[in-house]
This record gives structure tokens, sequence and C-alpha cells, in this order.
């Protein structure tokens, strides 16, 4: 089953394509565990884009405190990710895949 989003590992050329792919597994499961799976990953990653671009005032508190959980968990799972790769210049993009309708 395909996902709504897709995550690269970035910053690791050299890093074995088993590996690469275990990595970016890692932190998709971390992500959807601490979000409360896919469709929440898409809605609060929605949610925080739009925050990050409206003024404080604008925000409801409803916006404001889903916005405030992608950090939180995008950190972690990064760390999950990146378990036994090491920090450097690794790290993880996120990105939406276009037209997604994650209740489909």
């Amino acid at each position: 089953m395909q996902k709504p989003f897709f995550v690269s590992l970035q910053g690791v050329e050299d890093l074995p394509p088993a590996e690469r792919i275990s990595a970016e597994v890692r932190f998709i499961k971390e992500l959807e565990r601490n979000l409360g799976g896919e469709v929440a990953v898409v809605e609060i990653y929605r949610t925080w884009t739009e925050a990050a671009e409206a003024e404080a005032s604008e925000l409801s508190e409803e916006t404001s405190t889903l916005a405030v959980k992608w950090p939180k968990a995008f950190n972690a799972a990064q760390r999950a990710g990146l378990k036994n790769i090491g920090e450097g210049d690794a790290h993880f993009e996120f990105h939406l895949e276009r037209q997604t309708d994650p209740t489909n």
C-alpha cells in the first residue's frame, strides 16, 4: 500500500541501499507512532505548514495544539531513523504526495 507521503534520507550517499531503506522505514514508523497513523501524519503536517505561514494571532487553539506536535514527532523520527547511522549531514526530507486524500 502506498503512503500519502514519502520520506528520503539525504546526506549519506555512500550508505548501502538496504540500510537507507531500513532507516527510512524506521523514520516512518516512529513518525506514525508519535502522531497516530498516516492520516494523522498528513493532517498534522498540513496544519503545521499552514500555521507556519500564518500570524500567531490568526491561529485557533486547536490549530496551535496540532501544529506543535509536528516538530517534536519529526525530531523523534529523525533520531530513530538515524540510529546506527550517525548524525553528520544525514537528515530526512518529508513530502506529501500530490493531490493526497488520506481518507481514500
